[in-house]
């Protein structure tokens, strides 16, 4: 869930009794409580072609949608898709193409597309609002983490830095491939595995990079965090490209807002990478120490990256 401006956030419109996550937390979607002992889970995410081929694009798009549901515990039901397209200037038939890239990746997850909304525009948007029901007493959110905990992330790093790549023709086919397959892989596991092993606090990887999300569950949760950075799982050969001057203007941003509040002596390339803006990535997940191990025996590619830590600091390490 995007931040909001104040006078949105504390509108009367976002207020109810049964409210259980609204704008407050920065949390992945909102979460509604039915009064029978479920939730309903809404989100919408809606983004411009991050990749060349217009399928893949339609995948990645429902499974970035579909991530905010997962990481929230709940169980994605419906989902509405939205179009933007300049149809005077790029043929019908890609469309149809990165809808059905999103409706096949919509059908893996179990999840029925009810209708959408299309509208001309000057450059080609896609994306979903996504509804899903979780129990309301197992509900996920990033305010949860309590010091002493493992953070894991469930998939590697480098998103931001390979679609830059991949927009300047500069990435290899390979490295392509696997980042497109990086991004279309659901959550769906990774979120049911942080409810079998209890997971205190949950949010995913997305625009803010590792540490920018991070930032947001520490400050929702009341702690600091400590990461070390020769165990954040990254893409092979995405050092490679950062070196080229691999580097967007989002991630950017991210790097500025960050750098002063990391305590690392870590060279600015490694951080980058830290705080590289990620299309559909993984969960960080907060998990109580007796559960690292069934979490990660269940989850193949995820890793201990660091852990909560009291006080308000965040470090990162070597």
């Amino acid at each position: 869930m995007a931040q909001v401006l104040r006078p949105v956030q504390d509108h009367p419109a976002g207020q109810h009794p049964d409210l259980i996550v609204g704008f407050d937390t920065a949390d992945d979607a909102g979460v509604y409580a039915l009064g029978d002992g479920r939730a309903l889970v809404q989100t919408v995410d809606i983004f411009a072609p991050i990749v060349d081929a217009p399928y893949d694009w339609g995948r990645i798009a429902a499974a970035n949608a579909l991530s905010d549901v997962y990481a929230m515990g709940a169980t994605p039901m419906t989902a509405l898709q939205y179009l933007a397209w300049p149809r005077d200037d790029l043929p019908f038939d890609l469309a149809g193409e990165v809808m059905s890239g999103g409706m096949d990746v919509m059908a893996q997850a179990g999840c029925t597309v009810l209708g959408g909304h299309s509208i001309d525009g000057p450059e080609p948007h896609y994306g979903f609002a996504v509804t899903g029901l979780a129990d309301a007493t197992q509900v996920k959110t990033n305010s949860g983490a309590r010091a002493g905990e493992a953070l894991v992330l469930t998939k590697p790093l480098g998103i931001g830095i390979i679609s830059t790549a991949i927009k300047h023709g500069r990435c290899p086919e390979a490295l392509a491939a696997t980042a497109i397959e990086t991004m279309a892989a659901l959550n769906q596991a990774a979120g049911a595995a942080a409810t079998a092993y209890n997971a205190s606090a949950v949010t995913d990887v997305t625009g803010f990079g590792l540490l920018g999300h991070l930032r947001e569950l520490c400050r929702a949760s009341g702690v600091g965090a400590s990461v070390q950075y020769s165990r954040v799982p990254m893409i092979e050969g995405v050092a490679e490209l950062l070196a080229e001057g691999m580097w967007a203007g989002g991630s950017q941003r991210n790097f500025e807002s960050l750098e002063s509040e990391i305590d690392s002596s870590l060279q600015d390339d490694q951080l980058r990478i830290l705080v590289d803006a990620q299309t559909s990535g993984g969960l960080l997940v907060s998990l109580p120490p007796e559960e690292v191990d069934g979490f990660l025996s269940d989850l193949a590619g995820a890793a201990v990256v660091g852990s909560i830590t009291a006080g308000l600091e965040m470090r990162v390490l070597p």
